[in-house]
C-alpha cells in the first residue's frame, strides 16, 4: 500500500473515531430549541410570573360601575352608612370578599378631595396594620372605593357594646397593632401621612381580630423635610382630635395622630366612651379621672373599677402612662410612634408622666367637646377653642422620653 494510502486511511479512521464519540456524547449535549423549557427555566418564569401579578394586585384597580354593581349584587348588602356614603359588602368572581365604600355628599368638591385622600395615601402603602385598598371607581355618577372586608367591623362595637367583648389581653394586642400601622405611616413611608381622625371607629377588626387602621378621607400627605403643615379649617373628630387643630393657620405636625391614639388608650382601658352624657356616672371626662388616680397612686382602685383582672394590671398600668403621655398639651412633648409600640410591649422604661390636663384645670382652655353614641368628623366648626398664646404660655414639659425620641 502506498504512502499516499496510508495517509488517507489513517485520516478517515480519526474522523471515523471523532464521529463515534460525538454520537456517544450527543444525549448530554443536546441543544435546547427555542421556546422549549427545561424544568429550571419553567419554574424562572412561574416564580417570576407570580411576582409580576402579585405586584399588579399591589396597585390599586380601576373598576367600572357595571363590575361593582355585579359584586355588590346592586348593592343589596348594606354594612353601614354616615356622612361620607354608604359601605356595602361585594363578592368578585374569584371569591374575594371585599367592602365597597361609596361616597355621597352635597358638595362635589368635598368627595372629590375625600376620594383623593384615601387613594392617594392608603393606595400607595402596604402594612399589615392598614386597610388594603384593591382598587376604585370614578365615573360621572359613581365614585367608590373597594377595600378588603373586615369581618368584624370596627373596634368601637367591642368597645361601648355590653353585649360584644374583647378579652383585655386582645384588647392590648390591638393597641399595639394600631400603634405599629401610625408608627409606619409617620415614619417608614417614603412620604409621611399624617391620618387626623384616629378613633375606634376607624379601627377595623379581621377575623383574627388584627387591628387595621382605616378611613383616610381626612389623611395627608406631607414631605418629610417639612416637619410643620398649616391647616385653614379643624380636622378630626372632637373628644379625640388635637387642641392644636382647632387653631385656624397655627404649624401641625403628626403628633396630632398620638394624641388621638392617646385618647382611643383611654377608651380601649376603660371598655366606655371618654365621656358618656347617657351615663349619669360618667359625667366626669375619663382621662382626667385616670390622671387623678394615677397622680394619687390609686393603680388598684383604677383597675378594678375598668373592670381588668388582677393578672393584667402590668399592662393597663402601663398602657394608662402611655396614654397620659400621648395626650401632652404641648405636640413636641408627645411620643413618636414607634417608641409607643416600644413602650406598650414592654420593651423600654416609660417615663414618669407630667399633667397633660394642667391648662384644663388653670381654666386656659374648656374641657373637649361632648361625645354622643355617634361619632362624625367635624370640618370647619369645633366646640373646643385654644388660643395660641395659651399654648404658648404652657409650661415645658422635657422628659427622658422627650430626648430619646428626638434622636431616634
Amino acid at each position: 500500500m502506498s504512502p499516499v494510502t496510508l495517509i488517507i486511511v489513517g485520516f478517515a479512521g480519526i474522523f471515523f473515531v471523532i464521529f463515534c464519540i460525538l454520537v456517544w456524547l450527543q444525549p448530554n449535549c443536546k441543544s435546547i430549541p427555542a421556546g422549549i423549557l427545561t424544568p429550571d427555566s419553567k419554574f424562572m418564569s412561574l416564580t417570576m410570573d407570580k411576582f409580576l401579578n402579585e405586584m399588579e394586585r399591589m396597585k390599586p384597580i380601576r373598576f367600572t360601575n357595571q363590575h361593582l354593581r355585579i359584586a355588590t349584587d346592586n348593592y343589596t348588602y348594606l354594612l353601614g352608612s354616615g356622612g361620607f356614603g354608604a359601605v356595602y359588602k361585594g363578592v368578585f368572581s374569584d371569591g374575594t370578599i371585599v367592602a365597597v365604600k361609596v361616597l355621597h355628599g352635597n358638595s362635589d368638591k368635598i368627595i372629590e378631595e375625600q376620594f383623593m385622600a384615601e387613594v392617594g395615601t392608603v393606595g400607595n402603602v402596604h402594612h399589615f396594620n392598614l386597610v388594603r385598598l384593591y382598587g376604585f371607581c370614578f365615573g360621572r355618577n359613581m365614585r367608590a372605593l373597594v377595600y378588603e372586608y373586615m369581618g368584624n367591623g370596627s373596634l368601637d362595637k367591642y368597645l361601648f357594646d355590653e353585649n360584644r367583648t374583647i378579652e383585655f389581653e386582645k384588647l392590648h394586642e390591638i393597641a399595639i397593632g394600631t400603634a405599629k400601622g401610625l408608627a409606619y405611616l409617620h415614619e417608614e413611608c417614603q412620604q409621611r401621612i399624617i391620618h387626623y381622625d384616629i378613633k375606634p371607629g376607624n379601627i377595623l377588626l379581621d377575623r383574627n381580630l388584627n387591628p387595621k387602621v382605616a378611613d383616610f378621607g381626612l389623611a395627608k400627605v406631607c414631605n418629610r423635610k417639612n416637619t410643620h403643615i398649616t391647616l385653614t379649617r379643624g380636622r378630626g373628630t372632637p373628644g379625640y382630635a388635637a387642641p392644636e387643630l382647632w387653631m385656624p393657620n397655627f404649624p401641625i405636625t403628626h403628633k396630632c395622630d398620638v394624641y388621638s391614639f392617646g385618647m382611643l388608650l383611654f377608651e380601649i382601658l376603660g371598655r366606655r366612651r371618654n365621656l358618656d352624657i347617657d351615663h349619669a356616672e360618667s359625667q366626669e371626662w375619663f382621662p382626667i379621672w385616670v390622671w387623678k388616680r394615677f397622680e394619687a397612686e390609686e393603680a388598684k382602685e383604677l383597675i378594678v373599677a375598668c373592670g381588668i383582672e388582677d393578672q393584667n394590671r402590668e399592662i393597663a398600668e402601663r398602657m394608662v402612662k402611655v396614654a397620659l403621655l400621648c395626650v401632652l398639651y404641648r405636640q413636641e412633648s408627645r411620643p413618636i410612634m414607634s417608641v409607643v409600640v416600644k413602650m406598650l410591649e414592654g420593651s423600654i422604661e416609660i417615663p414618669k408622666p407630667l399633667n397633660p390636663f394642667q391648662h384644663m384645670i388653670d381654666g386656659t382652655v374648656p374641657l373637649p367637646a361632648s361625645q354622643t353614641n355617634t361619632d362624625t368628623s367635624a370640618g370647619s366648626v369645633s366646640s373646643v377653642m385654644v388660643t395660641e398664646s395659651s399654648l404658648q404660655s404652657a409650661p415645658p414639659i422635657v422628659t427622658k422620653l422627650e430626648i430619646e425620641s428626638a434622636s431616634t
